[in-house]
């Protein structure tokens, strides 16, 4: 799954490398504290210890930064519900939900900003990448590992794994952004939801 790259340049060696990923984990901590709103490129650099300019170098901007933030955030969802799919042994692909969101509720409670910007929804409902929403990436990804792990067709699948991203985010929302209802009861709204909504309309398709 292809989805731009917000640096300027890439970092070639490994101290390049390590000053962005310092920038990034500080980016985070500074979302966690203050928001979005709240967080500057000066901010993002006081904290990772670097200059300003060398920011610059990577990044044009503060959206950039947390771009690649949110792609990066994206990447370890994907890479979870991978590892997690390889170890399980399940008998239909939807049996798949609860492991997403076990996977999504652990990283909104242990990955520093997670809770503030998700997959950048917050900021840009086209922040990962400008061609599609950000859902409509979550969603192609998780329909992808769904296609290699149980090996069926990508159409299958893609429609869906779609419509469920959304109901799971409606109802997410309603416990995480808006804080409405207690989020325990919310969550577990959402997994009855879209448990039923995938065993309910595919069931005839295996």
């Amino acid at each position: 799954m292809a989805t731009p790259v917000p640096l300027r340049r890439r970092p070639v060696q490994q101290r390049s490398a390590k000053r962005v990923e310092q920038m990034l984990e500080a980016c985070a901590a500074l979302i966690e504290e203050l928001g979005y709103d709240g967080v500057t490129t000066t901010l993002i650099a006081e904290r990772a210890g670097v200059a300003v300019g060398s920011l610059y170098q990577f990044f044009p901007d503060k959206r950039a930064v947390v771009q690649a933030l949110t792609q990066r955030n994206l990447e370890h969802f994907l890479a979870e519900m991978e590892r997690r799919l390889d170890e399980a042994h399940l008998e239909h692909w939807w049996d798949g939900a609860d492991i997403a969101f076990d996977v999504y509720v652990q990283m909104y409670r242990e990955v520093p900003g997670f809770s503030r910007i998700r997959f950048g929804d917050v900021v840009d409902l086209r922040l990962i990448a400008d061609e599609r929403d950000n859902n409509t990436v979550l969603a192609d990804g998780l329909a992808e590992l769904i296609v290699a792990k149980f090996g069926i067709p990508l159409e299958a699948v893609r429609l869906p794994v779609a419509v469920a991203i959304e109901i799971a985010d409606g109802i997410l929302d309603l416990a995480f952004r808006r804080k409405q209802f207690p989020a325990e009861a919310m969550i577990t709204e959402a997994r009855t939801v879209v448990r039923a909504y995938l065993s309910g309309q595919l069931t005839k398709a295996n």
